[in-house]
């Protein structure tokens, strides 16, 4: 079964090709949503990426995903500013905060498989100019929360718990798992 992946992320893309797996990539307009519930935020998301890609795509696996940050129950987006990155970073300075990501599975533009991965960060605490110069990097824009762990912004964390592939995109432990039941083998063949 051809496998789609239902996302403009370059970080789930870089994951996906790490573990050698055969994909392609295919994105539909979506508009996301950034209030409410963070499980159903996260979860409308991922669907909302699948689906549409999915009925486009009759006979093949679709992957879709959204990974939220939370803390004190705030949805932490993508900041829009440099103030904007700024006020997140200081937010999260010293605290430990949740990174959650649903992922869906559909195939003829139904939902076959859904499932969601936590993993608890902790900032160290950072003072005004590690912020300012973590913004600097322009890694803040385009992530949820204003950091990726995979670049600079692990130099903010003191401690994780629970899966890294989480933090940076995709739960591939348990994504692997999952796909097995698709006939899809993260494994390479012996």
């Amino acid at each position: 079964m051809n496998l789609i992946l239902a996302s403009q992320s370059p970080r789930r893309k870089a994951l996906l090709e790490q573990f050698g797996l055969a994909f392609s990539v295919q994105v539909l307009p979506h508009t996301e949503r950034d209030q409410g519930d963070p499980d159903s935020v996260a979860c409308s998301n991922a669907s909302g990426k699948a689906v549409p890609v999915s009925l486009a795509n009759r006979d093949c696996l679709v992957l879709g995903a959204d990974t939220i940050v939370t803390l004190d129950g705030h949805i932490l987006g993508k900041p829009e500013s440099a103030d904007e990155a700024c006020d997140m970073l200081r937010f999260l300075s010293g605290r430990e905060h949740k990174v959650t990501t649903w992922v869906v599975l559909c195939v003829n533009g139904q939902v076959e498989r859904s499932f969601s991965e936590t993993t608890k960060v902790k900032f160290r605490e950072l003072d005004d100019d590690e912020i300012q110069a973590y913004i600097a990097t322009g890694e803040p824009y385009d992530k949820a929360g204003g950091y990726g762990i995979q670049g600079y912004g692990g130099l903010l964390v003191e401690s994780i718990k629970g899966c890294y592939y989480n933090v940076v995109g995709l739960p591939m432990p348990s994504l692997a798992q999952h796909l097995r039941s698709f006939g899809i083998e993260v494994f390479p063949s012996r």
